[in-house]
């Protein structure tokens, strides 16, 4: 079954072929390009990535999902650059979902990109310009079943990492999955799938089931959440950093520390850093407060070898 885009005039415009957008891309990323002291200007282009999907309800989806994609230009002769997959949270709202347009990030894709990564940044299926059904729906608050909306998420984001793979200019083994919110946790569970390319994952604000209007510091399932926490630590294959604000009202003070234990009594390998409270709700401190987690992300991601490319540093 094919999947239906909400925006089909803005669909069309951004409808291109794979090896079109590998060419495309692999282009300018090679291509003569302003010296470092020139870098303001960031390319970005986006493409369409088929991917194929099992829902919740076990029925099968295909769809082209837009993924922005996001670097510096470079220099003829440079290395291969590393690359970063950023996942976008998960609207639980239907309208909400519709009108999500495309995910983009502007200030924090720019910073990955001026530390030397090729970023890509998907919109996943049932979101604004992916169109099509809600594939990631975990259930209600009283019967979560979170495995197989993030099994969904985790199937887009391995066609993803396919492309990014691929893309010249790029070094295919080199990548890394960073994910806020709900895509924190698929960033988590998508080195526990092993997903070719992936040397290490960032959790920011990981969860599912939070409402900080009606449920502040209670999330549904929150046992539920851990075991499967745990079940990824038993088939993680990469190091992990975690990173929650101290106020986060989704979740509260005390999950996602036991989320995280679970995690590593499951055998996986991590980091926990504990970020400052930020205004009225730290879930938010991602966009809102990004040199708070700038530091233990530059450290996790030299410890990775993924240093800034020729000494670059954001600006």
């Amino acid at each position: 079954m094919k999947v239906r885009t909400h925006h089909r005039r803005a669909a069309a415009r951004l409808r291109l072929s794979r090896a079109s957008a590998c060419a495309a891309i692999g282009a300018v990323i090679a291509a003569a390009g302003a010296a470092r002291a020139h870098t303001d200007a960031l390319l970005q282009s986006t493409v369409r990535v088929a991917v194929r999907v099992t829902a919740a309800d076990g029925r099968a989806y295909r769809g082209r999902i837009p993924v922005l994609i996001v670097h510096e230009r470079r220099a003829p002769g440079s290395r291969p650059q590393p690359f970063l997959l950023l996942e976008h949270g998960r609207a639980t709202d239907a309208r909400a979902r519709a009108d999500f347009g495309l995910a983009q990030y502007p200030a924090n894709a720019r910073y990955f990109a001026e530390l030397g990564f090729v970023v890509l940044i998907p919109t996943r299926l049932g979101y604004g310009l992916a169109g099509g059904p809600d594939v990631e729906n975990t259930g209600s608050c009283a019967h979560k079943r979170f495995a197989p909306g993030v099994a969904a998420a985790v199937a887009e984001t391995a066609e993803v990492l396919a492309f990014a793979r691929r893309l010249p200019g790029v070094d295919p083994a080199r990548g890394l999955v960073v994910g806020e919110s709900f895509g924190g946790v698929v960033a988590i569970a998508a080195v526990a799938a092993g997903l070719p390319g992936l040397v290490g994952a960032v959790n920011v604000a990981g969860g599912d089931g939070g409402d900080s209007l009606h449920r502040p510091d209670q999330p549904c399932g929150p046992d539920a959440l851990a075991a499967l926490f745990a079940e990824l630590g038993r088939g993680d294959r990469a190091p992990t950093l975690w990173m929650y604000s101290a106020n986060d009202r989704f979740w509260g003070p005390r999950y996602p520390h036991r989320w995280f234990e679970a995690f590593v009594r499951g055998g996986g390998r991590g980091r926990f850093v504990g970020l400052p409270a930020d205004k009225n709700n730290g879930h938010f401190i991602f966009n809102r407060n990004a040199a708070a987690w700038h530091g233990p992300f530059e450290r996790f991601a030299a410890a990775l070898g993924l240093r800034p490319v020729d000494g670059a540093r954001p600006r």
